[in-house]
């Protein structure tokens, strides 16, 4: 990708290497742990109650501390904060069409375990945005499973794992993942959840899709072939791939992103028409 003009976003936030143990609300030094275990083996006393109350506390909570930016040299999260970067100007530009301002997420870069206002973030869950504080989380360890695992290298590729989480971010201040979750409330049926979820996701991946067109449009970010990577990669994570990868068999009621083809289809449309228009996945008779 063509990123050397790409300014890079100020709203990255650097949590990775902190030494804690995340709890929930804040973080628990090592120490704090041994003194748990040693309270409840000789005490009697549960070290969850110590720990719930370190956790809580203000000095572990992290609140009131600046938050670290990557380091200059970090050449993966300089990509992360141009990334990002691109992804404001594409998504304030279409705000600004329709007389709208954009308000931009943070970024959280963490490593393990990360607390969040939808609970404790981990890195098995991939990268996922918290509609509570706005904010896309990702390890990026996934970046190392994208290649290896799912067979989906490069940086448009990466760049696509970004845009996607920035595109719920969007949904969010639509209005339309509150309207998602409400109807999922009432609809009384996992199966009918699960599928307003693959509408939601899918529409997420046309988000994705819209920023690559227009960020291409107006810096000409893309060396030949690169669209591809981010077509692979949405192919990979396709729910009917990795449900035969970890079943061995595919369960359709039970997707909750839509199959390989569909969030293809999808991306592709954002991709090649620019027009957040076409990313209406709900009113969609077809996926």
């Amino acid at each position: 990708m063509r990123l050397d003009d790409q300014e890079q976003s100020r709203n990255v936030e650097d949590r990775r290497g902190g030494g804690g143990i995340s709890m929930g609300r804040g973080s628990v030094g090592i120490g704090t742990l041994v003194i748990a275990l040693a309270a409840g083996y000789f005490f009697g006393i549960d070290p969850s109650v110590i720990l719930g109350l370190a956790s809580n506390s203000p000095s572990s909570s992290g609140q009131g501390r600046p938050a670290a930016r990557p380091p200059a040299n970090d050449e993966m999260g300089v990509f992360v904060a141009k990334v990002l970067g691109s992804t404001e100007g594409t998504w304030q530009a279409v705000f600004a069409e329709a007389g709208k301002r954009y308000q931009e997420p943070r970024l959280v870069l963490f490593s393990g375990t990360t607390p969040t206002a939808c609970g404790t973030g981990q890195s098995a869950m991939g990268p996922f945005y918290c509609p509570s504080d706005q904010k896309v989380y990702i390890d990026l360890s996934f970046y190392r499973d994208l290649r290896e695992r799912f067979h989906a290298p490069g940086e448009f590729a990466q760049a696509y794992v970004i845009a996607h989480e920035v595109g719920h971010h969007v949904q969010n201040l639509l209005g339309i993942s509150e309207k998602v979750h409400r109807a999922q409330q009432g609809s009384g049926n996992q199966a009918a959840a699960n599928a307003l979820s693959v509408r939601l996701e899918l529409q997420a991946d046309c988000f994705a899709g819209v920023w690559g067109h227009r960020a291409d449009s107006m810096k000409k970010i893309l060396e030949p072939g690169e669209a591809e990577q981010a077509l692979t990669a949405a192919s990979a994570i396709g729910d009917d791939r990795l449900q035969r990868q970890t079943r061995g068999q595919i369960v359709p009621e039970s997707f909750t992103h839509g199959s390989s083809e569909q969030r293809v289809r999808w991306f592709k449309r954002g991709m090649e028409t620019g027009d957040v228009r076409q990313c209406d996945t709900f009113s969609a008779a077809t996926l």
